[in-house]
């Protein structure tokens, strides 16, 4: 009878050889890594991001920005010298050529417009839309005007909300004012708590207050009367310093010069 003579190889021989194929296959593994699609980030990669959340575009953008104090943060600006005197302000954005240009302290305003909110240093809180919106504003707080010059005038008036082109446009120091409407409130300048909505409403008003005109031209005459209340196109047309009236309705009190006259629908 025979046998079959057997070689045993040692199992170190075994394990030297798995390791000397495995140490085969990783350059084949990282060739196939190299043939896969690369993730890429934006190319050309993104400009103008500076520390602490800071962006700005355009020629001396955020020029004087101090960004060595971590609270001057999350400032935008795009635009030709777009906040450019800021130093400390914080969570602003300016769109726009020397949108809040004179800026240095004030936060949270947002400005979209050429020379929006250009004198504003100090003042937070403000928004401004449309070219030369609250251009005049230094340090009041907590406006809103949207449209061609509206607000343009204000200096320290706050609380005042303008939607229109020129609406509030000569208001200074007056406060807590509405006005919706193309020439809405244009000439108001020191009178508070009016509201105006239409075209030309109060459009002379300058220093009156707490009146209310809804409707085209409504207490369009008005100049220093108070507390007048006028619903209605043309309404109290001509009022200029009576107080405490009511028109309603369409050429209500158009002529009215007196006090205390209430003129309701017939």
């Amino acid at each position: 009878m025979s046998f079959m003579k057997t070689t045993t190889l040692p199992s170190t021989n075994l394990k030297n050889r798995s390791l000397l194929g495995a140490f085969l296959l990783i350059p084949f593994v990282l060739a196939c890594f190299a043939l896969l699609p690369q993730a890429r980030a934006v190319d050309p990669p993104p400009d103008g991001g500076y520390p602490h959340r800071n962006t700005a575009e355009g020629t001396d953008a955020l020029f004087n920005l101090d960004i060595s104090q971590a609270f001057v943060s999350d400032n935008t600006a795009t635009g030709f010298d777009a906040l450019f005197s800021n130093t400390a302000g914080f969570g602003n954005t300016a769109n726009g050529s020397q949108a809040l240009y004179s800026n240095i302290t004030g936060g949270n305003n947002t400005a979209n417009g050429v020379d929006a909110l250009y004198f504003n240093t100090t003042g937070s809180g403000n928004t401004a839309t449309g070219w030369t919106a609250l251009q005049d504003n230094t340090t009041a707080n907590f406006n809103t005007a949207s449209g061609y010059a509206a607000l343009s005038k204000n200096t320290t008036g706050e609380g005042n909300t303008a939607n229109g082109a020129l609406a509030l446009f000569s208001n200074t120091i007056g406060v807590n004012n509405t006005a919706s409407g193309f020439n809405a409130l244009e000439f108001n300048s020191t009178g508070s708590a009016n509201t105006a909505m239409g075209f030309n409403a109060l459009l002379f008003n300058i220093n009156g207050n707490t009146n209310t005109a809804t409707g085209s031209q409504a207490l369009w005459g008005n100049a220093f009367g108070n507390d007048n209340t006028a619903n209605g196109s043309s309404a109290l047309f001509s009022n200029t310093s009576g107080n405490t009236n009511t028109a309603i309705g369409a050429g209500a009190l158009y002529t009215n010069e007196l006090a205390a006259t209430t003129r309701l629908p017939e």
